[in-house]
């Protein structure tokens, strides 16, 4: 089934059940009010909400309403825990390559993860805001999973049973404000700004065949000022799955329900710069922060600049048949200032 949250004025904002093509919705306030009382109390009202999916689909709902994008907070407004990892080692890989830093062997078999701000996510449609261009504004396009409670120690395979709905995030990120945190030693904060996620989230059995061995294994779509910029395929490159993920995260800790648990940026392998882009018939990328790898590689020094005010960032994933799965993230950016006027 396919779940989304209508902005109101409640910072949890209303679930409500989509229908599969996301042209319809139905309230279920008498089923579950959030999201998150729908991830507490999941034994309970999962069928109902199935019940209500299913009816959506045939056309046999007499009050569903047209489906809107915009209207749309990210499925979780806030959530009780967020942490990203960075599964796709070509992305770290590159990143050290370019400051002649080798990879640790550990990375290849001890996921990286980092834990982010969760009181306050940006809708799919809201402004990526930022007070200054000079800290290096960059988005990074990733898959993400929410999950119900996991038990501390959970093994690989209950971690997979415990993912309940999977989504799309704009992870963005500060570039020019990381090297002095990570310098610190006690990781990110100030460089991590709020992160987006799609309109939809859904089940894994939504997801069919493309849901093989906790991967989502079908090309995430980046567009940067409505010019392709990435198509990388997010089941290709992955070394660590989202099971592999959740077990980590939840090592030495419960996870409540609702945690939610990022892919990292999507990257997969490729040849050099120019092999790679998508006008030279790569796949592209996921960040900006990439392209800049690969420029200060080749040549030297980075040649593509960071997001600017006025920019804008599209980021989805379409079926086989061509249908968007998950709604659109699609923000511009923004000067802070602007939001107070």
């Amino acid at each position: 089934m396919k779940l989304a949250t209508l902005k109101t004025d409640s910072r949890d904002g209303a679930l409500v059940v989509v229908s599969r093509d996301l042209t319809r919705y139905q309230k279920v306030p008498k089923i579950a009010a959030t999201l998150q009382f729908a991830l507490d109390n999941w034994d309970m009202v999962a069928e109902r909400l199935q019940a209500v999916y299913l009816a959506l689909n045939d056309n046999a709902t007499w009050d569903a309403q047209p489906f809107d994008e915009a209207l749309c907070h990210s499925p979780l407004p806030r959530a009780y825990q967020w942490a990203d990892g960075s599964a796709y080692i070509n992305h770290v890989e590159l990143v050290r390559k370019a400051r002649n830093v080798d990879v640790p062997a550990s990375f290849y078999t001890d996921p990286l993860m980092y834990q982010g701000g969760s009181d306050s996510f940006i809708g799919p449609r809201d402004p990526i805001w930022a007070l200054s261009e000079d800290w290096g504004i960059d988005l990074e396009a990733e898959v993400a999973v929410i999950t119900g409670d996991v038990p501390m120690g959970a093994s690989v395979e209950q971690s997979a049973a415990a993912i309940r709905l999977v989504m799309l995030v704009n992870d963005v990120s500060l570039r020019n404000l990381i090297p002095a945190e990570l310098l610190k030693g006690f990781g990110f904060f100030q460089s991590k700004a709020a992160s987006a996620f799609s309109p939809v989230c859904v089940t894994p059995d939504e997801l069919g065949a493309d849901w093989q061995d906790s991967k989502l294994c079908l090309p995430l779509n980046v567009q940067v000022n409505g010019r392709p910029f990435g198509c990388p395929n997010a089941g290709v490159d992955m070394t660590f799955n989202f099971a592999q993920l959740v077990a980590h995260a939840a090592r030495t800790r419960e996870l409540a329900a609702g945690t939610i648990i990022g892919s990292g940026t999507v990257s997969n392998k490729q040849g050099d710069l120019h092999g790679s882009s998508i006008d030279n018939g790569g796949v592209g990328y996921c960040c900006l922060a990439e392209v800049r790898m690969y420029e200060t590689i080749e040549q030297g020094a980075p040649k593509t600049s960071f997001l600017c005010f006025g920019d804008s960032v599209r980021i989805e994933m379409f079926d086989a048949a061509g249908a968007s799965i998950f709604g659109a993230i699609d923000q511009p950016v923004r000067h802070y200032q602007e939001r107070a006027t």
